[in-house]
């Protein structure tokens, strides 16, 4: 009997990294013209990009259906396993309920679906905190009592060089797209309790960077057992020029970073910076 720690591929977890973690990553669609592709399986991240920037059209995303879910869940059922599902926030995605369903026709009540009001790096930091918490030997109920605690204070951050992505798939609405693109601004949005919202109006990269770090100096600190995370789209060297920075105004020592996926990417668009970090407590 053992604790099985599944996610979805919006965690931007790569299947590589999955089998080390010893987590199961049930990918979303990624829509482009006539052709579909399971993100992470079908398209890699380097095959994304240029295509979403040459594309005349918005690739479009879809979430997983039950019936990916399904086996998982029958064979946890099977061995008598405890199942944890750490899944893209339910306010952007029907992701969860895909999952929920999927449990509903396994009949199987030690499965625990976490709605993690999160995404990208938020939703990476999550799973990879469980699995940390199941190889010290906590229970299922441990580790999903911790996280459900755990995910309102989680702060995701993300600026983009434009919101036009964010509005073409539903994600923000016109106004606020319009407003970015006649001021030539850097957007910063955030997720709010599981919610996408602007946040500032950054103008220029410098100015976006010190918003950023200013976000991380108003948590008034940071829970010491996770690492504050950082992802891009495409351009690895604005997020290190934010690194540094981060590093320098709050002497951070435990910063990671990580390519952002295709789901998450058509959203942002290429160019954007991801910061993640877990308030204290």
């Amino acid at each position: 009997m053992s604790i099985k720690i599944i996610t979805d591929s919006t965690s931007d977890i790569s299947q590589e990294e999955a089998k080390k973690l010893d987590v199961s990553i049930v990918p979303l669609k990624v829509i482009v013209g006539d052709n579909q592709y399971d993100e992470g399986v079908d398209i890699s991240i380097e095959e994304f990009y240029p295509i979403l920037e040459s594309s005349k059209t918005l690739p479009t995303t879809s979430q997983p259906t039950p019936t990916q879910f399904l086996p998982y869940f029958e064979e946890a059922k099977k061995a008598g396993d405890d199942v944890i599902v750490l899944l893209l926030s339910s306010k952007i995605s029907g992701t969860v309920q895909s999952a929920t369903l999927a449990k509903n026709m396994a009949e199987y009540d030690r499965i625990h679906i976490i709605d993690t009001l999160n995404a990208s790096m938020g939703l990476r930091l999550l799973v990879e905190y469980a699995v940390n918490m199941r190889a010290e030997g906590k229970t299922a109920d441990e580790i999903v009592s911790v996280l459900d605690e755990a995910r309102h204070r989680l702060v995701l951050l993300a600026m983009v060089d434009t919101l036009e992505y964010l509005h073409k798939g539903g994600r923000l609405g016109k106004g606020a797209a319009t407003m970015g693109s006649l001021l030539r601004i850097k957007p910063i949005v955030t997720l709010n309790q599981g919610s996408l919202e602007m946040l500032a109006k950054a103008r220029g990269l410098k100015n976006g960077n010190k918003i950023l770090s200013e976000q991380i100096a108003k948590a008034q600190g940071l829970d010491p057992n996770v690492p504050v995370y950082l992802g891009y789209t495409r351009d690895k060297e604005q997020v290190m020029d934010f690194k540094a920075q981060a590093i320098r105004d709050h002497h951070l020592d435990k910063i990671e970073m990580h390519p952002v996926g295709c789901v998450i990417g058509t959203h942002t668009g290429p160019g954007a910076v991801i910061l993640v970090f877990l308030k204290a407590k």
